[in-house]
């Protein structure tokens, strides 16, 4: 595989889930148009990211995985033969979920992926986690790749991206709904570099509501053998407009690169790390709102 195109859907949603499912599927057309082999959607695309407050109010905006919203992706996942990762309020129990599904080109289900790391200090603190992290091989037409996905939050914690890599991921997927500053593109770009993967971000566009653009793509590849220094590992960073912003990840020189180069899991010594998985906490980490 020479590469892989990946559309970042950097869109501003609409007024309801209808809006933004028409919306959302009129965007996939574009995408394919442009030669797009993955169509990905920003946070929680079936509400535009709106997450009411009140619990009764929150399970009527959810949608089922299996139902008309979800279910009319796939469907153009196969009429267009590309992939589509879209992001929706999935009805779950007790409470909601803020979830993705990667549909295949052909249409079926290859991924599913539910938010870990819930924003519970914010709008997130009644939604319900997701359980782990996994990894698809993703069949696409120009051959098959493995894929893993974070949202969001997800991305502030090394541990999401290092198992997603542990599980075999060569691209992670990372659907977005904040401000994408400095600092969390340097999250971005150091989860790509440490792990040698591919790294897609879409982030809602400036002007909703605190969102500022600037989807990216990060490569992974530090280091050429033709190159006398590092290069930046930045494919594209989009400005704050509405768009389709495209990422064109060279698949077979990463896996080129991840079959020489130091990091990922070449040198690691994981006998040394039982501390990280510990759930003891001590200050100043003592959070009140926290949920194991």
């Amino acid at each position: 595989m020479k590469s892989l195109k990946v559309a970042l859907l950097q869109l501003m949603p609409g007024r309801n889930d209808e809006d933004n499912l028409q919306k959302g599927l009129a965007a996939c057309r574009q995408a394919h148009d442009a030669g797009a082999d993955i169509a990905l959607f920003p946070e929680m695309w079936s509400t535009g990211y709106h997450i009411p407050q009140d619990a009764d109010a929150l399970k009527e905006a959810a949608v089922p995985p299996d139902g008309a919203f979800v279910a009319a992706f796939g469907r153009l996942a196969a009429e267009l033969q590309m992939a589509i990762g879209v992001t929706f309020l999935e009805q779950y129990e007790p409470l909601p979920r803020n979830s993705f599904c990667l549909f295949d080109r052909f249409g079926r289900k290859a991924l599913c992926y539910a938010k870990v790391h819930t924003c519970d200090f914010g709008e997130e603190c009644l939604l319900t986690p997701g359980e782990g992290f996994d990894v698809c091989t993703l069949d696409t037409a120009q051959g098959s790749v493995k894929i893993g996905a974070m949202i969001c939050f997800d991305r502030e914690f090394p541990e999401s991206a290092r198992i997603l890599m542990l599980k075999g991921a060569e691209i992670i997927l990372v659907p977005n709904a904040c401000p994408m500053e400095i600092n969390r593109l340097s999250q971005l770009r150091a989860r790509a570099y440490e792990n040698m993967l591919g790294i897609a971000t879409a982030n809602y566009p400036g002007g909703f509501p605190d969102c500022n653009g600037h989807s990216s793509a990060f490569d992974g590849i530090a280091y050429r053998p033709s190159d006398s220094a590092s290069r930046d590992t930045l494919i594209i960073e989009a400005g704050e407009r509405p768009g389709i912003y495209m990422a064109d990840f060279p698949v077979d020189e990463l896996r080129e690169y991840r079959g020489r180069e130091v990091h990922g899991n070449a040198y690691r010594r994981p006998r040394r790390y039982g501390l990280l998985v510990s759930e003891r906490r001590e200050a100043p980490f003592i959070r009140d709102d926290y949920r194991n």
